[in-house]
């Protein structure tokens, strides 16, 4: 099971494409894209499974199941076909997710994030009396990069998962 995750929406907008070159091999990515109508939304689903599938990422899908993903994502997901994963943003979530059978969860929001402006965060320490127990493989979401997780070593989590970590950095005005 990946340990570095993508959760795309569409806020990416053309960024998408390089945060997933920045992927490495055996990454995993969270196709979300809610509000992205339903012909385009399988369109650009295809797209990002044959970039996942060249690229060998697990590539899981939020809503309903499509043709080629590697497993569902979702609050009330259930198994229809290889890995289950869930959002959890507090120990009655986690619980849950476990006893739905998940394979993985997403934990957040850890930091502050750009996504969810003035979000109450979990932090270490709530965040390792929230997983205490917890035996499904936990990834940390929100804020996310390799510094905020190496913060995080004495948790034992799974891994991490970001939008923003992934995304080209953007040019500073002394570069251009």
């Amino acid at each position: 099971m990946p340990r570095l995750w993508l959760m795309t929406d569409e806020r990416m907008g053309e960024g998408l494409w390089d945060a997933l070159a920045r992927l490495p091999r055996g990454a995993g990515v969270v196709f979300r894209h809610y509000a992205t109508p339903p012909a385009e939304r399988r369109a650009l689903f295809e797209r990002i499974r044959r970039i996942a599938r060249r690229r060998r990422l697990t590539l899981l899908v939020t809503g309903d199941a499509l043709p080629g993903a590697d497993g569902i994502h979702g609050r009330t997901a259930r198994r229809s076909h290889g890995l289950l994963s869930r959002p959890v943003h507090s120990r009655i979530e986690a619980i849950a997710a476990a006893r739905a059978g998940a394979d993985l969860i997403f934990v957040s929001p850890v930091f502050p994030t750009r996504s969810h402006p003035g979000a109450r965060t979990l932090g270490p320490v709530r965040l390792g009396l929230m997983l205490r127990g917890i035996e499904i493989p936990a990834v940390a979401l929100g804020g996310m990069d390799a510094r905020g997780f190496r913060r995080l070593g004495s948790l034992r989590l799974h891994g991490w998962a970001a939008i923003d970590a992934w995304m080209p950095k953007p040019k500073s005005s002394e570069e251009e």
